[in-house]
């Protein structure tokens, strides 16, 4: 019997079984390659099963609005359900534990198997330690809602601890990886401190706290231009975060961190912003992986010995043409991917993935950020900000997340300077 779409519930079995004859899509991961290919297929002739272990999709470039406390979780998360069903697919809610090419299976840690015919994978990445001892057990990454909450907490609850007991001075703060999350949180930390310490925490000298952010490479931002890097370097410096460049890891402890040029820094808080890594578990899938454990796929983003499995996002790496791991390449082979299984019902030829790079960009802090703009302009300072404001606020899915989005980003950003700080609730 044909399940109720308006129920929403997922039947089992594949389209060989099922009484619906059309092909089964399941698509792993309601991030933005994923959300990407449910709504490249909504008038394809195929039902579609969205799966992620989370009820929600977040969106991932505001995370450190989170974890610094100008925005609450529910302002920039949405609900993956009703995305599903305004979609017309299927949601099922549960943690991928096993995926098995040969019977086209997808097993989940709760219900029944789902069969598909074609798959799209994209449950994205984690955090990559690389190796670094006391990495995984002391840093705080920040790539997940949940992760930029206990970034949040912690911060919060050490200020408030050393506050009434006053038993520390010299609080330091490192952020590890000079990259756009590096870079973002490092300002905003900085900012804060100045802005939001004196009248929040007037017990502490805000001299006494330190933000430091650490860089293997020579230069924070690596992928931007030159100016647009000297300008954030520059800025970062003018709100009085300490650059340490050319630095490497070697250890993380719990109140330290440990550089591989035998110096150490004094850390109450680790922030883990540098780098990512397929999750452990997709090695037994079976699928050949690469740098990173990514999915190595061929041109149209399929698997080549599983040509019914399509990998799209950060998981995903073409053979010959490596993407970066940032959003608009994950929605963009999401889309792709999603055309792609479109073709196939049809009975048309697959298309090779073209990349549209239309540039990247990162704030700084109140009325500062970078926008390297492709085929465009490189803009700093207010402009850059206002660019970079207006991009993430439309980007949201909902018209509520963008409000509330406004409304918390012009609150810290205009009433920073009276000592106002939004910290909310879930």
């Amino acid at each position: 019997m044909t399940a109720d779409p308006s129920s929403r519930d997922e039947p089992t079995g594949t389209s060989i079984t099922d009484a619906d004859p059309r092909p089964h899509v399941v698509v792993l991961g309601a991030g933005f390659a994923g959300l990407s290919a449910v709504r490249a297929l909504r008038k394809a002739p195929v039902r579609v099963t969205l799966v992620d272990r989370h009820s929600y999709s977040t969106f991932q470039p505001l995370l450190y609005q989170v974890a610094t406390g100008a925005l609450n979780p529910g302002d920039i998360t949405y609900g993956a359900r009703g995305f599903a069903a305004h979609t017309g697919a299927f949601f099922r809610k549960g943690e991928v534990t096993r995926v098995d090419p040969e019977t086209r299976t997808v097993s989940l840690d709760v219900g029944p198997d789902l069969h598909y015919d074609y798959l799209v994978i994209a449950n994205g990445v984690t955090t990559n330690y690389f190796g670094v001892p006391g990495a995984a057990e002391h840093a705080f990454p920040i790539y997940t809602r949940a992760e930029a909450l206990a970034v949040r907490d912690r911060m919060t609850g050490y200020l408030d601890h050393i506050a009434a007991t006053g038993e520390a001075r010299g609080a330091s703060v490192v952020v590890v990886g000079g990259g756009a999350t590096g870079v973002e949180m490092a300002g905003t930390l900085a900012e804060l401190r100045n802005t939001v310490l004196p009248s929040r925490y007037p017990e502490l000298d805000p001299n006494e706290v330190h933000v430091v952010l650490v860089e293997m490479t020579d230069k924070v931002l690596p992928p931007f231009a030159p100016r647009l890097r000297e300008y954030a370097a520059q800025q970062l410096r003018a709100r009085g975060v300490e650059l340490r460049l050319e630095a490497a890891v070697k250890e993380v402890r719990p109140d330290s961190v440990l550089l591989a040029d035998g110096s150490e820094l004094g850390a109450q808080m680790t922030v883990w912003a540098t780098g990512v890594a397929a999750h452990e578990r997709v090695k037994s899938w079976g699928l050949r992986q690469g740098k990173g454990g990514r999915i190595v796929v061929g041109g149209d983003l399929r698997v080549p010995d599983h040509p019914e499995i399509l990998v799209a996002g950060d998981i995903g790496v073409i053979e010959d043409d490596a993407l970066p791991q940032l959003a608009q390449p994950a929605l963009q082979t999401g889309r792709h991917a999603g055309r792609t299984i479109a073709r196939l019902v049809a009975g048309e030829p697959t298309e090779r993935f073209h990349y549209k790079d239309k540039g990247t960009m990162a704030t700084i802090g109140r009325l500062s950020a970078v926008a390297d703009i492709a085929h465009g302009p490189k803009l700093v300072g207010v402009l850059a900000w206002l660019t970079w404001m207006f991009v993430h606020i439309f980007a949201l899915l909902g018209n509520r997340n963008r409000i509330m989005v406004s409304l918390g980003l012009a609150f810290r950003y205009l009433a920073q300077r009276r000592g106002v700080m939004v910290v909310g609730d879930d």
